[in-house]
């Protein structure tokens, strides 16, 4: 048989699930080194990310009873309304916390909050794993930390912010202090505080090498809500422009779909979806659709087709349940998940070679 030249090698594995690849590694000397090569995994990634049905994604799902578990399936299984059932997944970790927090996905790695003292990076892919160092915060009564989870496109590293809020005063003035571990350290580094009131989303959204909070800042005369961006390169923050809301505004969930920022802004009948199609512009602020009230989601996991610009159907969490909106008819369908029932935590993410440790 005649040779294939090196490049159409590299080309023709790159397009392939990490399942046959880790498998491929047994072929040859050369294919172990070029399947553990970072190189080789930055491009199997890309062309992961291109695959706009979703064939490479998986949904996670983190239980708290009776003991902290976790569960996935296929993405494409979901959109395309086809049996599946989510399988137990082998956690890294054999002491288990059931109050234990999922913080986000990126690149194929998943990122969990560890007591509040530690945080787990976890490639399930390939079955890789890594604690960071002791989160060395001064515990108060009444505090909580909250968390985010990225990759710094400056340094070519993944990080995780830990923001401690605490009531300095005892009469509800809330201070921070945030912390930021790089995956491949040895310790966390204080960075500046929080740079506007204290932030109430649960976990920092992913969006462009940056970390996104909504925030409640509040004066003498009023009480309005902020969007804080902390840029992973220079570890500093900005206040990002918001949509021209419509009157009535109650309360934000800020989102992610296909790497643009989203807002869903909640009114008493009814949310409207935007997103920010280039990020750090306002004028890019687009609204995609309405949708009617059931009760708030708590994140936007997907659109059906991948494409934000003409999508009909997107996929939400409410609680713990899973809906399918169609904007076309303004239907919701539940997808029907076995072994899914009960679950805290869920959230995408893609199936890669990144390693934790890299």
């Amino acid at each position: 048989m005649p040779i294939l030249p090196p490049e159409l090698i590299v080309e023709i594995l790159s397009w392939l699930p990490v399942k046959f690849l880790l498998r491929f590694r047994c072929v040859c000397k050369y294919w172990k080194s070029l399947i553990s090569d970072p190189q080789f995994a930055k491009k199997h990634l890309r062309m992961s990310t291109m695959d706009t049905k979703f064939t490479r994604h998986n949904i996670i799902f983190c239980f708290a009873k009776p003991r902290f578990t976790v569960r996935s399936c296929s993405l494409d299984s979901v959109c395309n309304n086809l049996p599946t059932s989510a399988v137990k997944m082998k956690y890294p970790l054999k002491a288990r916390n059931r109050y234990d927090l999922l913080v986000g996905s990126c690149n194929g790695l998943l990122c969990f909050a560890i007591k509040q003292s530690h945080v787990l990076v976890w490639n399930p892919s390939i079955r890789i794993s890594k604690k960071s160092p002791y989160l060395d915060i001064q515990r108060r009564e009444g505090s909580y930390t909250i968390y985010g989870f990225g990759y710094d496109h400056l340094t070519d590293k993944y990080k995780v912010v830990a923001i401690f809020c605490y009531d300095s005063d005892g009469r509800g003035a809330y201070k921070t202090e945030v912390k930021v571990y790089t995956l491949g350290s040895n310790s966390w580094r204080r960075i500046q505080e929080f740079p506007s009131g204290v932030p109430y989303d649960d976990m920092g959204k992913f969006v462009s090498g940056t970390l996104n909070w909504l925030a409640s800042r509040t004066s003498a005369s009023r009480s309005s809500f902020v969007v804080i961006s902390l840029d992973l390169g220079k570890e500093s923050y900005v206040e990002l422009s918001q949509p021209d809301y419509e009157a009535g505004v109650s309360t934000l969930t800020l989102g992610v779909l296909r790497d643009c920022l989203c807002i869903l802004s909640h009114y008493g009948t009814y949310s409207n979806v935007w997103i920010m199609k280039d990020f750090g512009v306002k004028e890019s602020w687009t609204k995609l659709l309405r949708i009617p009230y059931l009760v708030y989601p708590l994140s936007l996991l997907c659109t059906k087709d991948g494409c934000i610009s003409e999508s009909s159907e997107i996929l939400l969490q409410y609680g713990s349940n899973l809906h399918f909106y169609d904007s076309r008819n303004s239907t919701f369908v539940r997808p029907e998940i076995q072994n899914a029932n009960g679950w805290h935590d869920a959230e995408v993410y893609v199936e890669s070679l990144i390693s934790p440790g890299s």
